[in-house]
């Protein structure tokens, strides 16, 4: 434990403030929870989820995350939002968990599913816990993109690390599908999802330039961090920061 401390210690001496960080935070000592609901604008009982999670602030005991499927769109109406690779991302989720099947809305916490009345109960006994990783993140606007750099040191030598730049304020007026008529409005929206990426020996130091599309509200991105037990799906640590473009 007192190694661990003093690696961390050393890590903040040893790394310098980024010129211009809009976004420079060291995660803390116990751990944050990072929320993931999946969910479809297709699906006519994801609404409720939606805006369960929207009320979620990002912060240093949560991180919140919207990952949109597209396994609904066959239904009548196409998520804009959703990507392939969340899907095999709850697949894997569920997997681990020895379940059989998907459904939307599904919330994960963690690494491990919760009921939504659980949620709130589940967020303060990891709050309560101690993180057994440590995440520093930075991020600034460079060019037309987002540069992200971040040190991750876990207590797991073969855990994996993820990036997500996430948006606030998304609003879509559905015309098909099961929320046919209606508008729906959701945040911590994922744009862009990278990883897994393994660490060595327990950490990793990842930098890149996130291309940032035209459309998207600059003020309202987030960016996030986490390291995960590729093993048993547990998440280790969380950490996330308004981008402030």
């Amino acid at each position: 434990m007192q190694a661990f401390g003093a690696f961390v210690a050393a890590l903040i001496v040893a790394i310098p403030s980024t010129p211009m960080a809009t976004c420079d935070l060291q995660s803390g000592p116990q751990t944050a929870a990072l929320v993931e609901l999946y969910t479809s604008e297709g699906c006519s009982s994801c609404p409720p989820a939606d805006r369960r999670l929207g009320r979620l602030e990002l912060g240093d005991k949560v991180v919140p995350l919207a990952l949109h499927v597209g396994y609904w769109d066959d239904l009548g109406w196409r998520d804009p939002d959703a990507q392939e690779a969340f899907a095999q991302r709850q697949n894997w989720l569920v997997r681990l968990a020895g379940q059989s099947f998907v459904y939307t809305p599904q919330f994960f916490v963690a690494g491990t599913e919760v009921q939504p009345a659980a949620l709130a109960a589940r967020l303060r006994e990891l709050n309560d816990q101690p993180a057994t990783a440590s995440i520093r993140l930075r991020a600034r606007a460079q060019g037309e993109g987002l540069f992200v750099r971040a040190e991750v040191r876990s207590r797991v030598e073969d855990a994996a690390f993820y990036l997500a730049v996430a948006e606030n304020g998304l609003s879509s007026q559905v015309r098909a599908g099961e929320n046919g008529g209606r508008k729906l409005v959701h945040d911590h929206v994922v744009r862009v999802w990278i990883g897994p990426i393994d660490l060595e020996g327990g950490r990793v130091a990842f930098e890149r330039n996130v291309p940032l599309a035209p459309g998207w509200q600059r003020p309202q991105l987030e960016v996030s961090a986490f390291a995960q037990d590729p093993r048993t799906g547990r998440v280790l640590q969380a950490a996330g920061c308004d981008a402030n473009l």
